[in-house]
């Protein structure tokens, strides 16, 4: 029987040849934990993440430490970590103050978020997710006279538990909104774990024949097991980026049950599999994911931790013949 190569896999699957992975976990993951890490832990998890290849890293968020604690020392962690050549490390913004504790720190790069849903946005700020983007204007001005790189976020692009199903003119709003304060790098996030492929694939497709101008982020959660079939297609789509958590440490606090971002290592374990080139060594990040089990001191959802590599089951006996079961089990 003829064995598909891996790239031929990609290729026959409409996958693209490569992607560029983003480690949200010291953002995303640790700030769904009870437990606050350390400066010192945070740090060997990111220099852990771009020893094994990240060529993006979200380090954290400069929001209220009253209302996020476990994100409350991302400036210290930002004056500490070894930064490497080549790798971007971003934080998560919500008004002007984190642009400002951004600058102070050394952060190069910043992110905005909103929700895609109108039904929560008026309920809790009293405008559409259109015009929340509108009032980020002045953190994009901010960000440009600090030399600070700037993208936006759209979370629950996919559907929330208040609008169930998010009509993609909605979606397409706050993408115009984002343009018109000179943004042009957005993410899609599946906050609530409510998106499924096919959903996606027509999503993607359709933004990206819209808006050709966008550098598209995708970014999902594998509370309901399909993340990596999102991711896929996603790929199948065209997307290139995306966003993935050591361990499969995070979730959404806002949206019950939506807890767990897809795996850092069970996205990479499936890339090579499937001959989608990421550049990330796969030991080297199931160490750091190891390593942060072990500083948690809880169990996460990560398949590749449970069960290993594909290949870790491939062990050559010693006559060079397979046994039975029977056999093995004497």
């Amino acid at each position: 029987m003829n064995m598909t190569k891996k790239g031929d896999i990609a290729m026959s699957l409409n996958l693209v040849e490569a992607v560029t992975l983003c480690e949200v976990g010291p953002r995303d993951g640790l700030q769904n934990e009870k437990q606050i890490l350390t400066v010192e832990e945070k740090v060997e998890l990111i220099d852990g993440m771009a020893e094994a290849g990240f060529p993006v890293i979200e380090v954290g968020s400069f929001v209220s430490p009253k209302a996020v604690p476990q994100m409350a020392n991302t400036d210290d962690v930002y004056r500490a970590i070894h930064r490497k050549d080549g790798v971007e490390y971003r934080s998560l913004i919500a008004n002007l103050k984190g642009v400002e504790r951004a600058a102070a720190c050394g952060c190069r790069k910043v992110k905005l978020n909103v929700s895609a849903s109108k039904a929560h946005n008026l309920a809790n700020l009293n405008c559409t997710p259109a015009e929340s983007v509108a009032g980020f204007a002045a953190c994009c001005d901010a960000a440009k006279a600090n030399d600070i790189a700037i993208s936006g976020s759209i979370s629950m692009a996919f559907g929330s538990p208040w609008d169930r199903q998010i009509p993609i003119g909605d979606v397409k709003e706050i993408v115009d909104a984002y343009l018109a304060v000179g943004i042009d790098e957005i993410s899609l996030s599946d906050a609530s774990g409510m998106a499924f492929p096919t959903q996606v694939y027509d999503i993607c497709t359709e933004m990206a024949k819209s808006y050709p101008q966008v550098n598209w982020w995708l970014h999902f959660h594998n509370t309901r097991g399909l993340g990596i079939a999102n991711i896929m297609a996603g790929m199948q789509a065209g997307f290139t980026r995306f966003d993935t958590s050591f361990a499969g440490v995070g979730g959404c606090p806002f949206v019950p049950g939506a807890a767990g971002n897809v795996a850092t290592e069970d996205v990479i374990h499936m890339c090579d599999e499937a001959g989608v080139k990421t550049g990330i060594d796969l030991d080297k990040a199931m160490a750091v994911s190891r390593r942060l089990v072990g500083i948690l001191g809880h169990a996460t959802d990560s398949y590749l931790l449970r069960a290993g590599k594909a290949s870790d089951l491939i062990r050559e006996l010693p006559t060079g013949q397979i046994k039975n079961q029977t056999e093995i089990k004497k």
